[in-house]
């Protein structure tokens, strides 16, 4: 009986998703005609500049790591009944935490015990800037998502900081970001890759993990009966205050894992936006899944297309390359339309 409900409620997030989809492609179909724009010559452009080469490929996969590590992170907070509106800031925390031992004086330690440590050091710095915004709301009374922009300022703020500060390079202070790494910590990529392929299989298992402790651990349910009715949580002994704490920590520590990956995978320094803004883009996946786990994962890859693809448009059409956020705003308010129909039918 179980096992045919889960599978009923898999078919129905699917088939919403998709409808979803549907009806945001018809919007935009629709935008861009009035604007006097092909559609399938911009799908074409953004196809041929994203899926058409192994190499353009991986540049779509190394899109796809960070956000759904970010979405991964902020499913835990919104069944939790959380608004993490503060992921940005526990992504640079995440970078700002790995690149303190990056920056280590020469040492004896073997460059893969090095990175290991970076990776580690980074989940606990997304971890700690997301315990912070939870002890505001829990013991400040401040409200999650106020308490969550807040500190991305404060953690933009920090970046800055380091990076024109005691971390500029030598002579000349930058947006440019830090001196490179040591070519020994980067993460080790193939010949025609823009992802590594450790952070492909961290991305994959964060993933699995994230599936089977939501969906068939204890923590899991108690973490959604918190997020379901607060009050009513407490009469099975469930603390609200602590699962919300326990949810958001390991949300904080998937989106600072997002964030070391990007500055030892990616970009191989620190930069100012280290975060490119996958935090925010992940609240609107989630809230294109219908907060579940299942579709995030092609709900971020299409995303991720969106951002690869979107390149090529000024190139091969003259056409900016923000036209990839008006998709995404569509699908969004494609999402807020379906899923207020489906109340309004369930009413």
């Amino acid at each position: 009986m179980d096992s045919s409900a889960s599978v009923s409620r898999a078919g129905s997030t699917l088939l919403q998703v998709i409808g979803i989809m549907i009806l945001a492609a018809g919007a935009v179909c629709l935008l861009l005609i009035a604007l006097d724009f092909s559609p399938t010559a911009i799908v074409g452009a953004m196809f041929s500049g994203s899926l058409t080469s192994w190499l353009k490929f991986s540049q779509t996969l190394s899109i796809w790591v960070p956000l759904l590590l970010c979405s991964c992170g902020l499913l835990f907070t919104f069944q939790a009944g959380l608004w993490n509106i503060g992921v940005e800031g526990q992504v640079v925390m995440g970078a700002i935490a790995a690149t303190i031992l990056l920056r280590l004086p020469e040492t004896t330690l073997p460059p893969t015990l090095i990175l290991i440590g970076s990776l580690t050091a980074a989940c606990i710095g997304g971890s700690l800037w997301g315990i912070l915004a939870g002890l505001l709301k829990n013991r400040g009374g401040v409200n999650e998502i106020f308490g969550g922009l807040g500190l991305n300022f404060v953690a933009q703020g920090i970046i800055l900081y380091l990076i024109f500060g005691p971390w500029k390079r030598a002579g000349i202070a930058s947006m440019s970001g830090t001196d490179i790494f040591a070519r020994d910590l980067w993460l080790s990529m193939p010949a025609g890759w823009r992802v590594a392929p450790i952070a492909l299989i961290l991305a994959i298992s964060v993933f699995l993990f994230s599936l089977l402790l939501l969906n068939r651990t204890r923590f899991g349910l108690r973490v959604k009966a918190v997020g379901i009715n607060a009050r009513a949580a407490q009469l099975f002994h469930i603390r609200p205050e602590r699962y919300g704490l326990l949810a958001i920590l390991i949300g904080g520590g998937m989106a600072g894992l997002a964030g070391g990956l990007q500055v030892i995978g990616v970009y191989h320094r620190l930069i100012p936006a280290v975060s490119s803004g996958y935090g925010y883009l992940g609240l609107l996946v989630v809230m294109l899944a219908g907060y579940k786990a299942l579709p995030v994962p092609l709900i971020t890859l299409f995303f991720a297309w969106l951002a690869a693809g979107s390149i090529q448009l000024p190139i091969m059409l003259q056409i900016d390359s923000s036209l990839s956020g008006v998709i995404q705003g569509a699908c969004v308010l494609s999402a807020l339309l379906v899923h207020g129909l489906r109340s309004v039918r369930q009413r």
